[in-house]
């Protein structure tokens, strides 16, 4: 890979983040989703994050720059309100979320009650191993995003990925030679805002991190930041 700077972008808040908000504040079981997860789309603050998101790009980003964005829907739609849609924009299924399998949908008082041996099973294998019937580890998420890198374009010099906190975590994960300690602290204390951007920088040798989680183009536009951990929880 030679790209020489990275710049990662968190979607917009989705209604989905808000839908979980809301289920653990309650104490529900069940996070009330209306769509499966590709489809979930940005709710209408979400959409506005990505509006205030894209004034900043504009002016920054370079004519060549390589625009990337997970399939999901609520990332496209964040590109597309941050870029338009001029802006050549390439899908990559390596940078989806991470799949949940059996756990999708359940709050993390959900998995206790209602599959116990499972939320066993996850205590006892860690975080960053543990792989739910039918979804992924973070092992797993972290093994596609190294694919992805090494398929980017020769020349490429600034790539733009729109993704998902898991993901923008792990691109840290890889690109920094975090440990598993270091990650889940990572997790723990640096939370990535909704329509937030990290930037890493490379001098052909390693990366550096120049910014991490920037959202200060939210509050340039009177607007909320939003952190919505969900998967970077320390039980998720």
């Amino acid at each position: 890979m030679t790209a020489r700077t990275l710049l990662l972008i968190r979607h917009g808040e989705s209604t989905a983040n808000v839908a979980a908000a809301a289920a653990e504040a309650a104490g529900a079981e069940v996070i009330a989703v209306e769509a499966r997860d590709p489809d979930v789309a940005l709710s209408p603050l979400g959409e506005l994050q990505a509006g205030a998101l894209g004034a900043r790009l504009r002016a920054a980003l370079p004519a060549d720059a390589v625009v990337f964005s997970s399939p999901y829907h609520r990332a496209v739609q964040t590109a597309r309100f941050a870029l338009g849609e001029e802006v050549p924009l390439l899908l990559d299924e390596r940078l989806r979320d991470r799949e949940l399998g059996i756990l999708d949908r359940l709050t993390a008082l959900g998995v206790e009650h209602r599959l116990p041996l499972e939320a066993e099973r996850r205590r006892w294998a860690g975080k960053f191993y543990y792989r739910p019937p039918g979804g992924e580890a973070w092992t797993d998420v972290a093994l596609r995003i190294r694919s992805f890198l090494r398929d980017l374009p020769a020349d490429s010099g600034t790539v733009v990925v729109f993704a998902h906190d898991a993901v923008v975590s792990l691109f840290l994960y890889v690109l920094l030679r975090m440990s598993e300690a270091q990650l889940a602290d990572h997790l723990l204390t640096h939370p990535v805002a909704n329509a937030s951007v990290t930037e890493l920088t490379s001098d052909g040798s390693g990366w550096t991190l120049q910014a991490f989680a920037d959202d200060e183009h939210l509050a340039a536009a009177g607007l909320p930041a939003t952190e919505h951990p969900g998967q970077a929880r320390a039980d998720a």
